[in-house]
């Protein structure tokens, strides 16, 4: 299988980036980001709110990587939204990424009163190829559906939470129906998944780890994922999952662990924060 997946536009996102929420620590970023890079991957997804894009952009610059190999993602976060706001938000994380475009731009959270106009700055900052690509996070159908009632371009990705106890079925389908591509966040469940007997059984059948496990069944349901860790040998394993293929009875296994249980706030009932 390839390592990319092809967004509607032709943009190639790989299958596996270096997520990077909750490393606030600068030189920990910085360190994780080239730990990423040395490993061999060519994702790296970052936000405002996450307040490292410092971190991630010092990482790519002392990685010596040429910035035309590099899937860059960051996100415009809810107190930011809104189409002037947008914009300066934009240039503010280009600033501290030290980057001339972005290959991935989007709105973190449905702030349902704002979007309209987010998206309308997004579409501009993606016409002047500023973002090689534009799409949405933690949206579910009916916001994309109120989205696309102002918006003239289709959101190429979108970026939720997902794992085995949260498999998002229903939306994923959804989403790949109109040609959205997926991306899961804290695909590992925040690490609560990795004892879990069932995939922990499957990994030994393929000498792969818990997280390995998780990350096919990410690939092999056409999701890209960005998995968070700060170490070195983590962070080198998670994007070692191109030598090995689960069963159609694994998928099974693994697609039935649903719950429902999730780790993150549920974009149906989230108040903004300010």
């Amino acid at each position: 299988m390839s390592t990319t997946i092809t967004l509607k536009n032709g943009v190639k996102m790989p299958f596996i980036g270096l997520g990077t929420w909750q490393v606030k620590d600068k030189e920990e970023g910085i360190n994780a980001v080239k730990c990423a890079i040395e490993a061999g991957y060519k994702a790296i997804d970052t936000a405002v709110v996450y307040q490292n894009e410092e971190a991630v952009g010092e990482g790519i610059k002392a990685s010596g990587i040429d910035r035309s190999e590099l899937f860059v993602t960051t996100k415009v976060y809810n107190d930011k939204q809104g189409y002037e706001e947008t914009h300066q938000s934009f240039k503010e994380s280009l600033e501290r990424l030290q980057l001339d475009y972005v290959d991935l731009y989007l709105i973190h959270w449905p702030i349902t009163d704002k979007y309209h106009d987010t998206w309308r700055a997004m579409e501009e900052i993606y016409t002047s190829g500023k973002a090689k690509a534009i799409g949405i996070s933690n949206f579910h159908p009916q916001h994309i559906e109120d989205l696309m009632t102002t918006a003239n371009i289709v959101p190429m990705v979108n970026q939720i939470e997902l794992h085995p106890n949260q498999n998002q079925q229903a939306l994923v389908a959804y989403c790949h129906e109109r040609d959205i591509a997926v991306t899961a966040y804290s695909p590992l469940g925040h690490g609560n998944l990795l004892d879990h007997p069932v995939i922990k059984e499957i990994g030994e059948t393929h000498h792969k780890s818990v997280a390995q496990v998780i990350l096919r069944w990410d690939i092999q349901n056409g999701i890209t994922a960005v998995p968070k860790s700060v170490n070195k040998d983590r962070i080198a394993a998670n994007i070692d999952v191109f030598d090995f293929e689960l069963s159609e009875e694994e998928m099974a296994q693994l697609n039935a662990l649903h719950t429902g249980e999730r780790v993150n706030k549920n974009p149906d009932i989230f108040i903004i924060e300010k």
